[in-house]
């Protein structure tokens, strides 16, 4: 029996920004389930490689979901096929109520599981008339990735939601991602190698620009060596998320 499509295929992506060659041509695939982990240390093109799938940044290469080839195509015509995206900058709307920026949010047509939110992020309901600007960085990390959950996505593409995050709110956050990934694929931009190690399936590794290694994310996380190698890591995640980062040699 043959193996399943990719849902997502990038092959030979380039980059280049202000002259400098950022993506050198990086290419995976992402399967249909699960989460796939992007993983590398600090500048090495892992949230340019997101922006570059999403059209956000000028590359060449191709880009493939679900089967069609999107590479030409704007990038709210990516989205609108059903991407819900969580930026490393959270991109809320500060001037905007809770309510508000999650009401902007839903996609038409479709049913905003507003229910799914509300149980992963109950502070959002109870602060849904409160300016977003006005909440911690934890509550607007919650609100970034709610309005993601809210509508209906046949892949979720979540960057650095744990970045300065306290503990608590850093288990938050990997609930909410296992959930999502119950019932979409979500690729994660992470450098806690915790929550790696609890939710992601497949990790894809980047460093200057390229890729360098792809396979199971339990099968790396479990071998010391290649993750001090691979990602400059002087010990190995635990089982338990919190805010560590990795902790380079």
């Amino acid at each position: 029996m043959s193996a399943p499509a990719p849902l997502l295929e990038a092959d030979d992506l380039h980059v280049w920004i202000e002259g400098s060659h950022i993506l050198q041509g990086v290419s995976f695939t992402m399967p249909g389930r699960g989460v796939t982990a992007v993983l590398g240390r600090n500048g090495v093109g892992k949230t340019t490689t997101v922006k570059a799938l999403l059209g956000l940044v000028p590359r060449t290469g191709r880009i493939t979901l679900d089967g069609s080839d999107v590479t030409g195509l704007p990038t709210h015509t990516i989205v609108a096929r059903g991407i819900g995206y969580v930026p490393e900058e959270r991109g809320i709307f500060a001037a905007l109520t809770v309510a508000e920026n999650l009401r902007i949010a839903e996609r038409r047509p479709g049913d905003p599981r507003y229910e799914l939110v509300h149980e992963l992020f109950p502070e959002l309901r109870k602060r849904a008339s409160q300016p977003a600007g006005t909440l911690s960085g934890g509550q607007q990390q919650m609100l970034a990735i709610g309005r993601a959950l809210l509508n209906d996505n046949r892949l979720l593409i979540v960057d650095e939601p744990t970045k300065g995050l306290a503990p608590r709110i850093v288990r938050e956050v990997a609930d909410a991602v296992a959930t999502a990934a119950e019932s979409v694929p979500v690729l994660l931009v992470e450098q806690n190698l915790s929550l790696v190690r609890r939710v992601a399936d497949q990790a894809v590794v980047i460093d200057a620009g390229k890729v360098i290694h792809t396979g199971p994310a339990g099968e790396l996380l479990d071998d010391a060596d290649r993750v001090r190698s691979l990602l400059g890591v002087a010990r190995a995640a635990t089982d338990e998320p919190t805010d560590g980062r990795m902790d380079t040699t």
